[in-house]
């Protein structure tokens, strides 16, 4: 078993994501909006110039990033993998996202 956790910045592009690995039979995870350290600096530096002004471009009425954490058999992994290429190519290019994956060694609650 593998965790795979997805991070992309355009929450659009996220729905198609949701959307291709439902169509390719992979289900279940859990999604939690985030934001990343730029701007968490930016509410709290909103004083000096250069933070107000990354604070309006990254738009903090809204969340910036959203998460996607999915615990998956190794079968599972590289079509979810692939779904995320499909969706976001472009994966390598600044402010886009990340896909990473972790061990899980012990699973409870996991469907059969």
């Amino acid at each position: 078993m593998k965790l795979l956790v997805i991070v992309l910045n355009n929450t659009q592009k996220f729905e198609d994501l949701l959307l291709e690995l439902t169509n390719n039979g992979v289900r279940g995870g859990t999604i939690i909006d985030t934001s990343g350290m730029a701007g968490s600096l930016a509410s709290v530096y909103n004083e000096l110039p250069l933070f107000g002004t990354l604070k309006n471009i990254l738009n903090e009425n809204k969340p910036i990033n959203k998460t996607l954490f999915m615990v998956l058999p190794e079968e599972k992994l590289a079509i979810a993998m692939d779904c995320v290429r499909k969706v976001v190519p472009n994966l390598e290019d600044e402010n886009t996202g990340i896909m990473f994956t972790l061990p899980v060694d012990q699973v409870e609650g996991f469907p059969k």
